[in-house]
């Protein structure tokens, strides 16, 4: 790979991990936003297929309940990305490896959550073992102790900045992402960001998506409902069933899981990347139309599919409205420029 490949993928990996989280952040919440209702509201205002950022509610305010900040992720409103902590903590990360390097400590990950991160802008796991560190438990207890929320998909995405900093090499991704993860993690919810760490990492030098997924797979436990969900979809796509009847399928077989379950949603991201056939648009598109948890979702296909096809082969109507800006609670990191971000990963990623 050339210093001039690799900026652009790394770069493609920023941009796609932005703009399928602005894509999904609308219709985030699983529980009411199924594959159904978005296609439904899809529908309503003829766009399917899906080729940009989600369609205004014009005219439709009381028959779909989008999420607050709609207004700055619809087609025609975006102005710079909106504060996601879907790109939070790939900012975060960032300020983590060049602040530590690529030897940092599960308790220096900590450390930084305390300094630059505030604790309302964190949820589910995370926000547990913010509180434990604060309360002056050390990892593992600050994941394990009064945690519910072990196995969600907080971990996950996080992942982004270890694959982005060891392209061609999953299983250095996978170990890095392993040593952030279980701060708060434990279980599924810590193969979790291994695997998005290791697909990442694979997608600089795979020639196809199914080559990367095959990668992932080997950084963690072949025996973990994680790695079984993950082959299901990709024999049941293999077979040649539909889009919609391997969701369907695998709907059923992880009933009774949370919304925001690491499982159920790495089988709808694993669904997107293979039915998109290495194409943008209809990687994140797909994925988000999946449902779950939209916006991590679709900021994860984004940069999977960013790094696979480059920045320059990202359509103008995804990148120009982001206006290489992003907001973000980091402290000290609002308002800083994509191209930048990108280009700071470059340097560690080829020092």
């Amino acid at each position: 790979m050339t210093d001039t490949d690799l900026s652009d993928r790394i770069l493609g990996g920023w941009l796609g991990r932005i703009a399928g989280n602005m894509l999904g952040k609308p219709v985030e919440r699983g529980d009411y936003w199924t594959r159904q209702r978005i296609d439904a509201y899809l529908r309503r205002f003829d766009a399917l297929p899906l080729t940009g950022y989600l369609p205004e509610p014009v005219g439709c305010e009381g028959e779909f309940e989008l999420r607050p900040e709609w207004r700055s992720c619809v087609r025609g409103r975006v102005h710079g990305s909106c504060r996601d902590d879907d790109i939070d903590y790939a900012i975060l990360g960032l300020e983590l490896l060049e602040t530590y390097g690529f030897s940092f400590s599960t308790e220096q990950v900590g450390e930084l959550w305390l300094l630059r991160l505030p604790f309302l802008q964190t949820f589910t796991a995370e926000r547990v073992a913010y509180r434990n560190l604060a309360n002056g438990l050390k990892p593992p207890l600050t994941a394990t102790y009064d945690n519910p929320y072990q196995e969600w998909i907080g971990a996950l995405i996080r992942a982004d900045i270890h694959g982005w900093t060891h392209p061609g090499q999953p299983r250095r991704a996978a170990a890095m992402a392993r040593r952030d993860a279980v701060l708060s993690h434990t279980g599924n919810g810590v193969y979790g960001a291994m695997w998005a760490a290791a697909l990442i990492s694979a997608a600089f030098t795979a020639s196809s998506v199914r080559e990367a997924l095959d990668a992932s797979l080997a950084v963690f436990p072949a025996s973990s409902r994680l790695a079984r969900t993950v082959r299901r979809v990709m024999a049941l796509y293999a077979s040649g069933l539909t889009w919609e009847s391997t969701l369907e399928a695998v709907e059923a077989e992880v009933a009774g899981l949370d919304w925001i379950h690491t499982v159920p949603n790495a089988a709808v991201l694993t669904a997107g990347l293979l039915y998109g056939e290495g194409d943008f648009t209809s990687t994140i598109a797909l994925t988000v139309r999946g449902g779950l948890d939209t916006d991590s979702n679709g900021a994860t296909a984004g940069s999977v599919a960013g790094v696979l096809c480059g920045a320059s082969a990202i359509p103008p109507e995804w990148v120009d409205p982001l206006e290489d800006r992003v907001r973000s609670a980091v402290f000290g990191w609002d308002g800083v420029s994509i191209t930048s971000l990108a280009s700071r990963t470059l340097a560690l990623a080829n020092p």
